[in-house]
Order: C-alpha cells, then structure tokens, then sequence
C-alpha cells in the first residue's frame, strides 16, 4: 500500500520527482481522448513503477499456472492487484473456472497497529482507508473484468469486508476444500499478517507462492517480524525481480 502514501513519496523522490508527478497528474484530468478509446490508451498514463508492479504480478502468476488452488489477496485498497489476477488470468489460463480470486479488506484503513509495526507517521489506525461504500465500487469493476473473461457466467472472484483476522477463518470454515496456490500480502501491518499467515499456512502445497508488499521494509517493520514467527527467515529464498525494489515472494518447495 504504502507506494500511493505522499509522505513516503516525498521522502523518497526528489522535489522535480514531484512536480513532474503533479503535472502528469494535470495531463491526465485533461485528457482529450474520446471517452470510447480512454480504456484502450490508459497505457499512455502508466508511469514506470507502475509497469514494474504489473510485471511482478505477473511473474506471480505465470509461477502459479500449474500449481492447483486459489489467488487471495490480503490488503486490497483500490483492487488494483485484483483487476491484474482477474486480467492474468484469462490470458493464462482462460478455462480454468476453479481459479477463484478472493480479496480480503476492512475498506476502512487500518484498524489498529502494534508495538511492532514502529513509530512512522503513516502507520496509524485510519491510514490507507478509501472513499464511502468502494467496495461497491470496486466489485462493479470486477463484474466487467470478468465479463470481458471467458466462462463469465460462473463468478469466480468474491470480495470479503471486514477484519481479515476474522474473516479469513470464516471464509476457510465456508470453504474447507481450499487449497491456495497464491496468497499476496499487503497488510503492511504485523498483527494481520502474522494471523493470516498462521490460518492458511494448512492450506499451502508445494508450489504454493506467498508475495509480499513490504518484507524488509523500514516503515513497516511488522510485516517482516510476522512472516520470521510464523516462518522463519532460513527456510526460504526469499525471490525478488530487478524492476521492483520493494516486492518479493517465497515458493513452497
């Protein structure tokens, strides 16, 4: 989450990083492309880190094709991520109903933080919260994605409101047939993350793939103090790809 934080932003791009990010942010409110050919050219306002994060998830697809199980997604926001698993998807596998997509959001921020998750300014109950009612929003989004998908009538992605701490057991009692092949964490917080990792670990095979947002992350300590209890930091090569200096993932092997 933390990429779309400005006070990280800040402290991590120069003053002309910024100008020039506020200017492309005026060239795109006024964009003069017909309303029609909007979707097709977004690719003119996908701005290098951007491109990046879309190439590691998909690297954490193409990982995962022959691995049998579900995509979650721990920390949705804006559902960015989820668009791009929706989208991979039906490229990769286009046939394979039995994919589910199931992202997990209190849609409200954080709801509290621990000891552990340290002292910055942005990790507070409240932060990363979205605008009223988006989990609305975002499953009309989701709808059409996966109408421009093959097989779309069996609804194949789900989104779940509320503590994920809760409701992920919830979810697993609902469904206990789950296998997850893929789970992606962007928490960033300690508590949540180290729940969450300790209710699906049974739920892992070999192959299995964890992504992590923030792992070795100085503002958020607690994401990598969760995954080194639940763990350890030795039995896993921790993998990472040369685009993206934040994002990484371990394979169950």
């Amino acid at each position: 989450m933390n990429r779309n934080n400005p006070l990280i932003s800040s402290a991590l791009s120069s003053q002309k990083e910024m100008v020039n990010r506020d200017n492309f942010v005026e060239l795109y409110k006024k964009c003069p492309l017909p309303d029609q050919e909007r979707l097709e050219n977004l690719p003119l306002f996908l701005k290098r880190q951007e491109l990046s994060r879309v190439l590691f998830i998909q690297e954490l697809y193409k990982r995962i094709i022959d691995v049998h199980g579900i995509i979650i997604e721990f920390g949705v926001r804006w559902g960015a991520n989820l668009a791009l698993f929706e989208g991979f998807r039906g490229i990769h596998e286009p046939f394979n109903y039995n994919r589910k997509i199931v992202g997990f959001d209190t849609f409200e921020g954080f709801p509290t933080t621990h000891a552990k998750d340290g002292t910055a300014d942005f990790v507070q109950p409240g932060a990363y919260s979205v605008t009223p009612r988006y989990e609305e929003y975002l499953e009309a989004v989701m709808n059409c994605h996966e109408q421009e998908s093959p097989i779309p009538h069996i609804r194949k992605f789900e989104l779940r409101k509320g503590d994920a701490t809760v409701e992920i057991k919830k979810y697993l009692q609902e469904n206990p047939e789950t296998i997850i092949a893929l789970a992606y964490f962007d928490f960033d917080l300690y508590e949540p993350t180290k729940v969450c990792l300790e209710a699906i670990s049974g739920h892992l095979s070999k192959g299995a793939v964890l992504g992590f947002d923030e792992l070795n992350h100085h503002g958020f300590p607690g994401e990598t103090a969760a995954f080194k209890e639940v763990f350890g930091l030795n039995r896993f090569k921790i993998n990472r790809l040369p685009c993206c200096p934040l994002q990484s993932f371990v394979v169950f092997e």
